[in-house]
């Protein structure tokens, strides 16, 4: 039998056989402890059945993933849904840059919404919209509570698996719900099987929201650090960069004190968010602090 993981939480595994619309509540077996193997929400599995009256089963097999992500820690995903509030809590411009390189690196598109598009103001929205849409991401800006343009995030999400990420207080989880409306019995289903509730997000769960469209619902999250890799490829996951790459004056600058930098220029003439640049330097000097703790 196969199905696919929408929720694990205290070593079970909730299975959702697709072809059935049934749910089943699984153990994992033994060999992916030694093999330190762990099961990932999203994760296609191949699974045995129990009990089939209870629903209850163990996972025998984790088919190959198209990719993996530690932070939320999920698996087999399209796309990423970063949800950041206009104000109240104002953006942690540094905490979502973060999340961005962190996709970056996983080529996982992403579409950054802001909530709370109600309480905010022109100049807030327009300045939000010039810093990241000028980097190359689609910026669509919401309100839960007004329901506006909850269809547009419908829209892009259709036909994919999304992880829905932010940190707490923007609204996620009210979003979600958002996009929850008219869904099929299916999804009735597994929320009263796994009792999700509608409240603060507590582990990653994947949610159909039509036939052939998921959303992984995931914790809300304060802090994330990007120091699993080198310095010399930070610059690599800021898209906005790429077009002056191989122009500066010294090959392989890093765009942070050497001469003749075309990135530092394109600051200097605002075709480079300030922002943008100064949260670049500091995840570089993090980087760069580590390597230097290594030797």
């Amino acid at each position: 039998m196969q199905g696919r993981i929408i929720k694990g939480i205290a070593g079970f595994y909730y299975v959702y056989d697709v072809v059935e619309s049934v749910i089943y509540e699984c153990k994992a077996k033994g060999i992916f402890r030694k093999e330190k193997i762990k099961p990932l929400v999203g994760d296609l599995v191949e699974y045995e059945i129990l009990d089939a009256e209870e629903k209850t089963g163990n996972i025998i097999r984790i088919l190959p993933r198209k990719n993996e992500l530690i932070r939320p820690a999920v698996a087999n995903i399209d796309q990423a849904l970063v949800v950041f509030a206009v104000k109240k809590p104002d953006p942690h411009f540094n905490l979502l840059d973060r999340f961005l390189v962190m996709m970056e690196r996983q080529e996982i598109p992403v579409i950054i919404c802001f909530n709370k598009k109600d309480i905010a103001d022109e100049p807030e929205i327009e300045s939000l919209e010039k810093t990241y849409e000028a980097c190359g991401y689609r910026v669509i800006f919401a309100s839960a509570r007004e329901g506006e343009n909850i269809l547009e995030i419908k829209e892009a999400l259709k036909g994919k698996t999304t992880t829905v990420a932010g940190p707490s207080g923007v609204g996620k989880s009210s979003l979600i719900n958002c996009l929850q409306e008219n869904v099929n019995m299916e999804t009735g289903s597994i929320s009263r099987k796994i009792e999700r509730g509608k409240h603060t997000t507590r582990h990653s769960e994947l949610i159909p929201i039509d036939e052939d469209s998921y959303i992984m619902d995931t914790p809300g999250f304060s802090s994330l650090y990007t120091n699993d890799f080198d310095k010399e490829e930070l610059k690599c996951y800021f898209p906005e960069f790429e077009q002056y790459q191989g122009g500066c004056r010294f090959q392989g600058c890093n765009h942070i004190s050497e001469p003749g930098c075309l990135v530092k220029e394109a600051l200097e003439e605002g075709k480079v968010h300030p922002v943008r640049y100064e949260d670049y330097c500091e995840m570089y000097r993090e980087l760069e602090q580590k390597e230097k703790r290594r030797y």
